[in-house]
């Protein structure tokens, strides 16, 4: 028993074909699924570029808008460096450093407090070397080791001096700091006696704070190594301009000017009322007129807070009825004694110029001079002060080397020429070696 096949080829091609047909069309669907995709991202991308562009021509339309079409690049350039030059930070001023409640220059901030205060009034007619002979010799005597040294300078001139000022103090102070350093050596002898500005740590120690510039948050005030056996002692340099003194010019309804040395008085009567009880003794100075060459304060410290110690400078014959006397004429170039009395005299001395000044008929010729005496001869005036006369005046230096070599606390210069003087003190000063190591441009 046999099978017969029958093959049927032409169903099998259908079948190739209808799965041939079948392949095209899924293919063509995930083709066209993807194509989709494809446009939506790349018509999304040419909309961020479009929107891009925008804004990159907006901004670029906006920067062009804020030149002028007339510009040209080398105005552009100018402009350019114009706007520089405003952003441009400017150096900062040397600031000025005040001496008490705002007002005044601090030059040199003192080791400590001092008990003495030495008032100096600088004239408009003191020339730049007349001032720095004053300070030369005046650092160098042994008031400063124990004073502080306070200048009134005229309004607007207080520049001028200023350099001096700090000049001759920053030379001082390295003389004695060199001095101190070298203390053991045979070459530390100077031209003045500078063991007076040097001190045993023990007598410095707790020495109280100066008065002038900021205060320091450190108990040690002096600046020095507190494990060193000694310390530098040297009083504060400040200066005042009259107008902050007395911004008002309280003399100037009774008189058409008034100079300095007047108004220097009314200066005093507010200095002095703000420094009450800080000094003990006050001395007044006319650095045109005198030289300080040591200690004039020495003869007024036992005596009581309301003496007045006045200098003489000739006497002349006063007739008294049928008789005739000799007459003491008291200088105001130099005063010195209590700070009590110094600030009574002031005081008393204000209300004097006032009533010479209504009396006179040329009120411009009124001096101080003239007032001081007249107010020293009214009892009744000075009954709250204890004047003491001087028995010997002030001497007058006859020649530049007696001012240098003179055993007097204090000269009037006179006539002297000041760059004589200058050069005597410059021969005295460079014999020493310390000295001609500090002074070596003047040597």
């Amino acid at each position: 028993m046999g099978f017969f096949l029958i093959f049927f080829p032409e169903e099998e091609e259908d079948d190739e074909i209808n799965t041939k047909k079948l392949k095209p069309s899924i293919t063509f669907n995930t083709l066209l699924r993807r194509t989709s995709s494809v446009h939506l991202v790349s018509k999304a991308q040419s909309t961020i570029s479009i929107c891009a562009l925008l804004v990159f021509f907006s901004l670029l339309l906006f920067t062009l808008s804020t030149f002028e079409p007339t510009a040209t690049p080398s105005t552009f350039n100018r402009r350019q460096l114009t706007s520089i030059k405003l952003y441009k930070p400017k150096p900062r001023p040397i600031q000025t450093v005040h001496a008490f409640q705002g007002m005044g220059r601090l030059y040199t901030r003192g080791s400590r407090a001092m008990n003495s205060l030495i008032i100096c009034h600088v004239m408009d007619s003191v020339s730049v070397d007349e001032l720095e002979l004053f300070l030369r010799l005046g650092l160098r005597s042994s008031l400063t080791s124990r004073s502080d040294l306070l200048f009134v300078f005229p309004s607007g001139k207080s520049n001028v001096y200023n350099y001096v000022v700090r000049q001759e103090n920053d030379s001082f102070l390295e003389l004695i700091t060199r001095f101190k350093e070298s203390n053991e050596s045979t070459e530390s002898q100077a031209s003045f006696d500078a063991t007076q500005f040097v001190k045993s740590s023990e007598k410095m120690k707790g020495s109280v704070e100066t008065i002038w510039g900021r205060k320091i948050r450190s108990g040690n005030f002096t600046g020095e190594n507190e494990t060193e056996l000694t310390q530098l002692s040297y009083g504060s340099v400040v200066g005042f301009e009259v107008d902050e003194l007395d911004p008002e010019n309280s003399l100037a309804g009774f008189m058409d000017h008034v100079p300095l040395s007047l108004r220097r008085w009314a200066c005093y009567t507010l200095l002095l009322g703000r420094l009450r009880r800080k000094f003990k003794h006050v001395m007044l100075v006319d650095v045109k007129d005198v030289l300080l060459l040591g200690d004039p304060l020495g003869r007024v410290k036992n005596q009581s807070p309301e003496s007045v110690y006045l200098s003489t400078i000739a006497s002349v014959s006063a007739k008294h009825g049928r008789k005739n006397h000799q007459k003491d004429v008291f200088t105001p170039s130099i005063i010195s004694g209590g700070a009590r009395g110094i600030r009574r005299l002031a005081n008393s001395m204000v209300t004097e110029i006032v009533r010479v000044a209504m009396q006179h008929k040329k009120k411009n010729s009124v001096t101080d001079s003239v007032v001081l005496n007249q107010l020293v001869g009214n009892e009744l005036l000075t009954s709250n002060i204890k004047v003491v006369a001087s028995t010997e005046s002030i001497p007058e230096a006859s020649s530049p080397g007696s001012i240098v070599k003179s055993n007097h606390s204090a000269v009037r210069r006179g006539n002297s020429n000041i760059e004589d003087v200058r050069v005597a003190l410059m021969k005295h000063i460079c014999l020493f070696k310390l000295d001609s190591s500090v002074y070596s441009s003047d040597c």
